[in-house]
Parts: structure tokens; sequence; C-alpha cells
């Protein structure tokens, strides 16, 4: 029986080698000693929670406190607005009226609030104009003054200011495209229920084409004011016709010479006087931070940096009160768009000098009412434009440049005192001719009664007789002159 053993092959010489034990590796004098590698520890890889829910929670704190402070931002509805507001805007609101202006055609007629103050039958009117950023409010004081001084006083809201409108709906013809049109037919069919058509043709004999062609044909859009001068001058001239107040005494401040300046120079018959108070070619008021998306809300929404902002670049002793007014009508809904795009629409290539050599603007009274408490570069500019204006009569206040509130008594007086120093303003009555469906009547009466009684002793009974008809038209006291 054979016997089958197994011989173990001899190792190679490559083997051997690689068996052998590892040498230590040699160090590079140049290269910089690496870091032991560390084991895991265990307690490591489980954190404590503790710390976890602090920084969750403050997360989400700060995630809300952002949510509701941009929400915030976002102006109020007009209604909630309103009610917001401190109560001595509200009572200055109340003592005012509206007065409907329409500068163009194919838009909405605007509300301008007015405020008045001192003798309505006084012959020498004063309307006082404010600039952008600034309403009537700011010169409640200064009105009241001059009202007590014996002259009828004015102040109004421009157009996308105060309490006048910030928006319009504007109308626009043509048609809104298939789907503009089906959204329009939807809406009718809302407001006037699915059969309504159909009840008009029962009751008419025909379908009301015209009203569903106006709806559908014509488009209505509400944007946000945004005038220049030329339409803000239409709103001067058309609230000066309508409160009888030509021709007046006008007081503009800040930028509003700059918007009223071609309608002054068009209209000068209009105008009684001029008086400029601290109106630089340029708003006192930066405009261009409020258009900052996101700044411009800041600004309004924190009273603090609306305070800074003021402070530096308006009016330096304006109250705390008085800064919460005016910031809260420039929160108003689309008040701070609307003074924006107003202020963008501003000629500031405006030439004073040439304005001053117009036709319209020579012999004209003007006075120059400047602060002489602002800076030195500002009193030299309220030199410049009074040596511009040929005549104009140049006086400084010790108030800032932008709010006169502090000062509102001085500036009442020397208006007053302008006012007074030139000759009595006449007012000339035009009579208007009775119209001839009024005449008609009045023949008619007359005939009447002269067929009832045919003596001529009661001639005078028919005078007393058709004089009731023409009081009852408000022409009474013409009748018969």
């Amino acid at each position: 029986m054979a016997i089958i053993t197994e011989e173990v092959e001899p190792e190679s010489t490559k083997t051997r080698e690689n068996k052998k034990k590892p040498q230590k590796p040699t160090l590079n004098p140049n290269s910089k000693p690496s870091k032991p590698t560390s084991r895991p520890n265990p307690n490591s890889q489980t954190q404590n929670p503790f710390a976890f829910w602090v920084y969750f929670t403050l997360s989400i704190s700060l995630i809300t406190f952002l949510a509701v402070s941009f929400s915030s931002l976002s102006p109020q509805d007009p209604k909630s607005w309103f009610l917001s507001l401190p109560n001595s805007l509200r009572q200055h609101y109340s003592n005012g009226r509206i007065i409907k202006v329409q500068t163009t055609p194919n838009q909405s007629p605007v509300e301008v609030f007015t405020s008045e103050n001192g003798q309505f039958s006084s012959s020498e009117n004063v309307m006082v104009v404010h600039g952008l950023g600034l309403s009537s409010y700011s010169y409640r004081e200064m009105i009241r003054v001059l009202g007590s001084k014996g002259v009828h006083v004015i102040a109004l809201d421009l157009p996308g200011n105060g309490f006048s409108d910030k928006s319009r709906v504007e109308i626009e013809e043509g048609t809104n495209g298939v789907v503009g049109r089906f959204k329009e037919v939807y809406s009718l069919i809302q407001e006037k229920g699915l059969f309504w058509a159909f009840d008009q043709m029962v009751e008419t004999g025909e379908l009301p084409y015209e009203e569903i062609k106006s709806r559908v044909l014509v488009k209505k859009s509400v944007k946000v004011i945004e005038m220049g001068s030329e339409e803000m001058g239409r709103v001067l001239g058309q609230v000066i016709e309508t409160m009888g107040l030509a021709p007046v005494h006008l007081v503009l401040h800040d930028s509003s010479f700059v918007m009223a300046a071609n309608w002054i120079s068009e209209n000068s018959r209009f105008i009684r006087s001029l008086t400029l108070i601290d109106t630089g070619l340029k708003p006192a008021l930066p405009l261009w931070v409020l258009n900052i998306p996101v700044v411009g809300d800041i600004v309004l929404r924190f009273s603090f940096v609306y305070a800074r902002l003021i402070n530096l670049c308006c009016s330096k002793g304006i109250g705390w009160s008085e800064l919460e007014a005016h910031r809260a009508l420039l929160k108003g809904w689309d008040a701070r768009r609307a003074i924006v795009g107003i202020g963008k629409k501003l000629n500031y290539s405006f030439d004073i000098e040439e304005w001053g050599g117009l036709d319209g603007i020579k012999g004209m009274p003007m006075q120059v009412l400047w602060s002489n408490g602002w800076s030195d570069e500002w009193s030299k500019e309220g030199r410049r434009i009074a040596e511009a204006l040929p005549g104009a009569k140049f006086v400084t206040h010790s108030g800032d440049r932008w709010h006169h509130e502090g000062v509102a008594g001085e500036l009442a007086e020397n208006v007053a005192q302008f006012v007074s120093s030139l000759p009595k303003t006449v007012r000339q009555v035009e009579e208007e001719p009775i119209p001839e469906h009024i005449q008609k009547m009045f023949a008619e009466a007359k005939d009447t009664d002269h067929h009832h009684h045919g003596h001529d002793h009661h001639h005078g009974h028919d005078h007393a007789h058709a004089a009731g008809f023409m009081d009852a038209y408000g022409l009474g006291h013409t009748w018969g002159s």
C-alpha cells in the first residue's frame, strides 16, 4: 500500500519579503506631523436634547417675529386706517369739507379735502398749499391765526396727500381679450342674476345690449394718483373756481411752487398775490428713501426711524405728536406710492429766473418767507430765489424749512401784514342771465294773473307773485333790478 504525502513548497522570495515586519515610515523634515486619529467617542453620538429645543424655539420665535413685522408693513384698508388715526387728525377731518375735481374726462372725479377758517364774507381770500409729504393738517394753527386777522383762509390737501384721494378709477375702451370678456360676463351674471337678460327681454322686448357692451368692452382699473404739474394746476383752478376765491392770495410751501408755477403763469388773473415759504426746487422730504422696496415701508413702520429721517432732512424742532400725525397720513392706503409717483413728475429743470420774467408774472405782488435757522446754504438759496423774482419782498422766519407749527403765529402775521399792505380786493359779482324756461314761467304767471283780475291796480300783486318764482330759484334779489 502506497503512502501519499504532501510536500510543502518552498516560499518564494517575494512572499518572504511581504511577511517581513513593516518598517517605520521615514519622516520628511518639510512635512507637518499628522494628527493621531482619535477613536470615535460613543458619548458624542448622543447630543443634549435640551440644546436642540433651545435652538428650535429661538428659530421659530425669530421666524414668527419677522413674519409679523413684514405683514404689518402692508397698508391697511381705508376704514381701518382712518379708525387708527389720532384724535387730532380725525377732528381735523370732521371740520373740513370735500370738493370733487375732474382733471381728465376718462377718469373718475378726485375728492380733494379742504379746511377753512376766518370770515367767509371777507374780501380777502388766502389759500395755503402744502408740499409733498405734508397736508392741510400741518397748517391748522397758521390758518386759525390768519382767520382771526379778518381774512378768509383755506388750506387743501393735494391729491395723493392727506385726506384727499390717493387712487382713482380709470376707464379704458377696448377689448379685454377672450378671458377678460368671460370674466366680465361672469361678474355681470353674479351681480344681476342668471336670467336677468331674459327678464329684460320680456319686459322691454329687447336685450340690454348697451349695458352688456359697456361692461364687456369698457375696462375699469384703479390706479394710484401720480399727477404732474399740469394736472395739479387744474386741481387748484377748479378748487378756486368752485369755492369762489378768485382773485386769491396764494401761499405756497416747499415743492408746491414747482407744481403750480406753470398754472400761475397761465392764470395770473386768478392770483391777487403770491407768498413763497421755503419753496426749494426739490422737496425737503427725501422721496428716494421711500421709493426703496422694504426700506420705505420700514421707515414708515417704525417711529424712531421716521423721526431720524425727518430730523436729518426736514425739521429739527418738530414734536413727537406732530411726527406721528405725519407718519400716520403717509401710512394711508397708497399714500407712499402716490407721493413718490408725484415726486417723479416734478420739473426738476425749472428755471425760476425765466419764470419770473414771464408777462403773467411781472407786476404780481410777491414775498419770499425763508428760514434763517436751517443752514447757511439754505439761507443763500432763499436770497437767490428772491433776487430772481423782480420786486419780491424777502422776509426771514425763525422756524425750520419743512414744518412750521412752532412758528405758525409768526408766519401768519407776516402773511396778514403782506395782504393788508395791498389795495383792498374788489370782487365783481357777475349776474347770470335768467334761463328761458324760467322767463316763460314768469310770463305765464303774469298773463294768468291779468286774466283773472284785469286791473292795473293789481300790478304790485303781480310783482310779488313773480318774485316768488324767482326766490325759488335763488334769483329773487336780481329780479326787477
